[in-house]
């Protein structure tokens, strides 16, 4: 989903405040990091289909955000209904086979949401609390945040916790796509971020409470893939973990044609992170994700990661993309990486 952006942890409750900026690297990896690649496999059919002609997601389903709690998969996804983008909810007991539970977040116009978009969220499970940050906003887009017990019942912070930047910065046009993961003792945040010329890259911030965010000075943390690469044209919608003593990460990658593949790279400091190939890793191989493999959401289970996916057969940059959700293996194998 991409319109362009131009036209058990403890919580703790913190203010919302404006941005701040600070030099942080996140912690080390646990294990020694051994040269570990990864080949995709993806099941031919989608998981979790459109709804049905005038539904709330029927014209396109995307963006799955992947929680297990209690032996149940909940998928906080997002679906389009040709005017507006809102998060729904499916539960499955394998991940494959997904019942639908219905629309659980909508944009509140009368707020800073506007009346577009309410979704393409991340999701964490806290001391049995769902945590979910959000993206909403008009032509400047920010993330929210909101928590529930049951993923159907949310409360929303009344403000946005990660605003764009100022004039004149990497994100001054909005910020987007959260991905949360927890270390230690803080959360980490990747997002895209957009300037004023458009081009969309990727940076983190740093939270103790999921509320007040500081950004990293030296943001973004990818640029832009060279001319001609599968990334040229956009990054987007990371999903990061760690494994083999490394931070892992997929992206989206936007070519000029706005065909979308999923990259990877790795860093070990979450920082500084080294694009594990110049070639996408993996691409739609069906026809109805023959343009577009977006938005990926990982659960890692023994060393196998599984990656649910958006996936569509229209290359657009936003949306009216019959978009489905697929669900893909990364399988390590013995390749030894140069960096």
């Amino acid at each position: 989903m991409r319109r362009p952006l131009l036209i058990a942890v403890p919580i703790l409750i913190l203010a919302t405040g404006c941005g701040r900026y600070e030099d942080f690297t996140l912690p080390a990896p646990v294990g020694a990091p051994t040269g570990t690649a990864f080949s995709a496999e993806a099941f031919a059919w989608p998981v979790l289909g459109r709804g049905a002609t005038g539904e709330w997601d029927g014209v396109d389903t995307l963006n799955p955000a992947i929680v297990m709690r209690g032996g149940t998969y909940y998928n906080f996804y997002s679906g389009f209904d040709g005017k507006t983008w809102h998060t729904g909810l499916a539960t499955s007991a394998d991940g494959l086979e997904w019942t639908r539970r219905g629309k659980v977040l909508s944009p509140k116009p009368e707020t800073w949401e506007g009346d577009y978009i309410a979704a393409n969220g991340t999701a964490l499970l806290s001391g049995g609390m769902f945590l979910y940050w959000y993206q909403a906003g008009g032509r400047r887009p920010s993330i929210g945040f909101a928590t529930s017990a049951d993923g159907t019942h949310w409360t929303r912070e009344p403000l946005p916790v990660l605003q764009p930047g100022p004039r004149g910065s990497w994100d001054e046009r909005g910020v987007a796509d959260p991905c949360v993961i927890w270390k230690k003792d803080a959360f980490y945040m990747y997002y895209l971020g957009q300037d004023r010329a458009g081009r969309q890259r990727l940076g983190v911030a740093r939270s103790t409470g999921g509320k007040r965010w500081e950004k990293l000075r030296s943001n973004p943390v990818m640029e832009l893939g060279p001319e001609g690469a599968f990334d040229e044209n956009g990054l987007g919608e990371p999903a990061v973990w760690t494994e083999y003593g490394w931070y892992w990460m997929l992206y989206t990658g936007r070519d000029r044609a706005e065909n979308r593949r999923l990259g990877l790279a790795r860093s070990r400091d979450g920082v500084h992170w080294h694009r594990a190939s110049d070639k996408a890793v993996f691409e739609g191989g069906q026809s109805w994700n023959s343009k577009v493999v977006c938005d990926p959401s990982v659960l890692v289970d023994g060393g196998i990661v599984r990656v649910w996916f958006g996936g569509g057969d229209a290359a657009s940059p936003d949306e009216h993309l019959n978009g489905q959700i697929g669900l893909a293996i990364l399988r390590p194998v013995g390749a030894n990486l140069s960096k």
